[in-house]
């Protein structure tokens, strides 16, 4: 079975994005040495991405050509939207959606967020790994990495990173706890 894994950024105090969903902070993090913070290598691992019309909507703002080419992915909102050449939209009971993409065959699927569709698959069980970068940076007010969790969830230390710049990054699974 595919595993689903949230890979992001997120705030010392747990945030993916400031008030009005600005992900400047990221952007103007020193980053001298240019890291890919392993991107590359988690991006070759997936073949399906997961994310919220919102993250969606804030990505193709970005006016750039499409970033996943070759990948597929699936935007889940609240309204229908038709389907693009690129972007499977679905609007139904998203939790049958991600449980028929877990039991395809096929790479590791990405949970790329945002906030409230992270909440939401984790409330349904649904995360196998978690890899977060954190910056040591405080937004104070913004979207919380996990939107509307109904019940606890523990997660195992599997792996931990320090880059040059002070990045820290934290890789989890759902192994057994100790």
């Amino acid at each position: 079975m595919r595993k689903i894994i949230l890979y992001t950024a997120v705030s010392l105090d747990g945030l993916i994005a400031g008030t009005d969903g600005a992900i400047d902070w990221l952007l103007e993090y020193p980053n001298p040495n240019k890291q890919d913070y392993g991107y590359q290598r988690f991006y070759e691992k997936i073949d399906t991405l997961l994310m919220g019309h919102a993250t969606y909507t804030q990505i193709m703002g970005f006016n750039i050509p499409f970033p996943y080419p070759g990948k597929s992915v699936y935007v889940f909102s609240t309204q229908k939207h038709p389907d693009t050449p690129h972007v499977n939209f679905l609007s139904g009971d998203a939790a049958a959606a991600i449980r028929t993409l877990k039991n395809k065959t096929g790479k590791d699927i990405w949970l790329v967020g945002g906030g409230k569709l992270n909440g939401f698959v984790l409330s349904n069980d649904l995360i196998d790994e978690m890899t977060l970068h954190i910056p040591a940076v405080v937004l104070g007010a913004g979207i919380p990495l996990f939107g509307g969790i109904p019940a606890t969830r523990n997660f195992r230390l599997v792996a931990s990173k320090s880059y040059p710049n002070g990045i820290l990054e934290l890789h989890y699974d759902r192994g057994e706890q100790e």
